[in-house]
């Protein structure tokens, strides 16, 4: 009986985002698997394309006669592959893209790297032949021969590279060598390790340590070598009593594919865990003991990182708790070495993979847990087709695999710690340090005041005084440059006042032109010279950059060692890593950078952390401003005094009197969340209800205004029937990028479906729209 197979051909465009049916060839029959790429004839002149196998059937949905026969299987992505593709598609409907956009971003290494080779030569006849062999090659004078042959006699296997390099031989000695069975050339394949693993393994095995660690039995000492404070014992009890209890259901295909309702909607407070940290209060280490559970009973384990900065003091971290057993991935790796990290993942060579997003696609045969760090981080959504936040299709994965989803953070998003409190998931509060250590003390520096005393440089005169005496004591400190939304808005200097939209309470963007646009509404008016609060001519936007505050301190304390960290400083594959590991090392007494500085990283000689222009991300354009900067500055603080030596922090604001800074001044999270949780609840903003926003782009502007307008349109038709608030379109925060203009749209609505059929609907609109075909559009969910 024939097979057929039902086939995504891997071409992005939406005409062709429809499955095509090929017959499977009889070599190819109890092998081929869903998730496998093969290559196959497609359209007219039957040129090879590659094809994600989808289904496999004995129905036949077209004539037979229009049947072609796949060629070849190209790759074979192992069992895990059939509940990755049940996500892709489930990421396609729920997020909105074409099949081939979400299994490029689920199965991101279709096209096989080439494989590095360990090759060898091997004395392939026993000491005596050799011996006598020997005599006959010097007898006939064949030098090479038999300087090969002396060299094997002393090591049987040599590598290939010493054979042709140090002996000199060359391929037809060694053909000729192969042919009269005296040797055997071997190839082994060997797999890419990125660097940092490889520099981990040297410096264990120098120390005679094993790169292979033993995991300690449920009852010894605890995997990082420390015990345990109550808070942690009590996070890992309850997590692990999950780990060990009886399977789990897992959520069948039928149910998952084409099923784009919200992950998490169905979750139980038995598979979803928030663990509430305070900065320091030692989350990492149950993290550790999680994933040494999950290792002791079979199953592997996904750690989510926000930055590729985090990567270098993790994997320290888990490389000598774990050993050979975990690997990386990150954008800085090659091509090739991250799809041998896949392909270790696949072959169980590993069992613990960390990086950022990308690394929740690891295709685990067994994955028993996911654990996303830092989880209030908005790198954590993609900015590339489709959008998906990694929170969520982490939330459906552990569903489709029966796995316990655990997020963790000193400053949750709303989103998780609302669920938290609704009973979807299960929190854990951890407010004590391991070290005994207390929060660091926190002074708020108000640079209004600083301006109207003569001050208008952008370190304050607390702060300089500050930094005097922690150099003095041979202590470290952190300038941390708060630039997120530096690039937009407009202020006033002296008062504080900030130029918003009087329409959706966000701020004005400045533009070319002297326009000062709302990114939600549209809303324009012209910039002003004078703010229209107080009259003070010093309004505008911010200039400041990390290069301008080494200066300053450079200055101000000559001599002193200075780290800077930023975009331009960390450009090399393994900036991050040797920037911090020098910081770490005590090298540089001050490191300035941007907000990757602040984020998870620990360092006990840090004394005093600097927050220079707090408030400039209250500023921007987006209603989750208030939360963006307390997050930021309450992660800031928690960098200081996590060792013996007491911490300081100094927040210097434009805005002392906002609730964001004082709530992060005093490192208080319930007070923060219900007084943003009121506005939220006002406006009909997540997690008090939901937001879709509509992404559209193109090289003509002028087309691409009536495209969005024609869309925004119908979607307010859309609006009436399902009760819904549209709002927009407006140029997008940065309108052109890369010679492409960009505008969006907003669509707010209390329930998640309701925009999940408003962009079904959408989606058909576009389809039957010549118009709309050149224009990229794309959907973002923010529930």
């Amino acid at each position: 009986m024939d097979l057929y197979a039902d086939i995504m051909i891997d071409i992005s465009h939406s005409k062709l985002d429809q499955t095509f049916q090929y017959r499977i060839p009889p070599e190819l029959v109890g092998i081929l698997e869903p998730g496998d790429v093969v290559e196959l004839p497609f359209g007219n002149g039957n040129r090879l394309k590659k094809g994600y196998v989808l289904r496999i059937s004995t129905a036949l949905s077209c004539p037979p006669e229009k049947i072609k026969t796949i060629v070849r299987c190209v790759t074979e992505l192992g069992g895990a592959q059939s509940k990755l593709i049940t996500l892709a598609l489930w990421m396609r409907d729920y997020y909105g893209s074409t099949t081939v956009q979400a299994l490029r971003t689920v199965l991101p290494f279709r096209d096989k790297a080439a494989a590095k080779k360990k090759k060898s030569v091997r004395l392939a006849i026993d000491m005596e032949a050799a011996k006598k062999q020997l005599e006959e090659l010097r007898k006939k004078h064949q030098t090479a021969r038999a300087r090969l042959l002396e060299a094997l006699l002393e090591e049987p296997v040599l590598p290939q590279e010493v054979v042709t390099g140090t002996l000199r031989i060359t391929q037809p000695v060694l053909r000729a060598m192969e042919q009269m069975g005296i040797i055997r050339c071997e190839s082994e394949q060997v797999y890419r390790t990125p660097a940092v693993l490889e520099q981990l393994k040297m410096q264990m095995n120098a120390g005679n340590g094993s790169a292979q660690a033993d995991l300690p039995g449920e009852n010894s000492q605890s995997v990082t070598g420390f015990t345990l404070t109550r808070e942690q014992q009590n996070a890992v009890n309850t997590i692990c009593a999950s780990l060990r209890g009886t399977e789990r259901h897992t959520e069948s295909m039928s149910q998952c594919k084409g099923n784009a309702s919200r992950p998490g909607t169905n979750a139980t407070a038995g598979t979803e865990f928030l663990i509430h940290g305070a900065t320091g209060s030692g989350k990492t280490a149950v993290y550790m003991e999680l994933i040494a559970e999950t290792l002791r009973q079979g199953k592997q384990a996904i750690l989510l990182i926000p930055e590729i900065s985090l990567t270098y003091q993790n994997v320290v971290r888990f490389y000598h708790a774990f050993g050979d057993r975990i690997s990386i991935l990150h954008s800085r790796l090659s091509q090739a070495e991250r799809y041998d990290q896949f392909e270790r993942a696949k072959e169980g060579e590993i069992d613990v993979m960390i990086g950022p997003r990308s690394a929740l696609f690891t295709p685990f045969e067994s994955l028993g847990l996911i654990i996303i760090d830092e989880e209030h981080e908005p790198s954590y959504k993609s900015e590339t087709t489709p959008r998906y936040d990694a929170r969520e299709v982490a939330r459906k994965r552990a569903a489709l695999e029966g796995a316990i989803l655990v997020l963790g953070s000193a400053t949750p998003s709303l989103e998780s710690y609302y669920a938290a409190k609704h009973g979807k998931s299960t929190l854990l509060t951890m407010n004590h340090r391991p070290t005994g250590g207390q929060l660091a003390d926190v002074t708020i520096v108000d640079m209004r005041r600083e301006l109207r005393e003569g001050n208008s440089s952008i370190l304050s005169r607390t702060l300089l005084e500050k930094i005097r005496l922690h150099l003095e004591q041979g202590q470290q400190c952190m300038l941390f440059l708060n630039r997120r939304g530096y690039a937009g808005f407009v202020s006033c200097r002296s008062c504080g006042h900030v130029m918003k939209c009087p329409h959706c309470d966000v701020s004005l963007s400045l533009h070319q032109g002297g326009r000062l646009v709302c990114h939600y509404c549209g809303y324009t008016e012209r910039a002003v010279k004078k703010c229209p609060v107080c009259g003070s001519p010093f309004i505008g936007g911010f200039k400041a950059g990390t290069q301008q505050i080494e200066a300053v301190v450079a200055a101000a304390f000559p001599g002193v060692r200075v780290l800077r960290m930023d975009a331009d400083t960390t450009r090399g594959k393994d900036g991050h890593a040797e920037i911090l590991r020098a910081f770490g090392a005590h090298e540089a007494d001050i490191l300035i950078g941007t907000q990757m500085i602040v984020k998870g990283h620990d360092f006990p000689q840090v004394a005093l952390v600097g927050a220079l222009a707090a408030d400039l991300s209250l500023n921007i354009s987006d209603f989750r401003a208030a939360e963006r900067t307390y997050q930021l500055l309450t992660q800031a603080a928690g960098r200081a005094g996590r060792g013996k030596i007491p911490g300081e922090v100094v927040i210097q604001t434009y805005m002392p009197e906002h609730y964001a800074i004082t709530c992060s001044a005093a490192q208080t999270y319930e007070p923060f969340y219900e007084q943003e949780m009121s506005y939220r609840a006002l406006s009909g903003y997540p997690p008090s209800g939901s937001l879709m926003s509509v992404h559209c782009a193109s090289p003509d502007q002028e087309r691409l205004a009536a495209a969005a307008g024609y869309l925004a349109r119908f979607a307010g038709q859309l609006a009436e029937k399902y009760h819904a608030v549209v709002m927009g379109p407006a140029d997008e925060a940065i309108a052109k990028m890369k010679d492409t203009y960009r505008m969006v749209f907003y669509i707010r609505h209390k329930d998640s479906k309701a925009l999940t059929s408003m962009k079904n609907y959408m989606e058909q609109y576009i389809e039957m729209n010549s118009g709309f075909h050149d224009i990229m559009i794309n959907f973002e969910r923010q529930d």
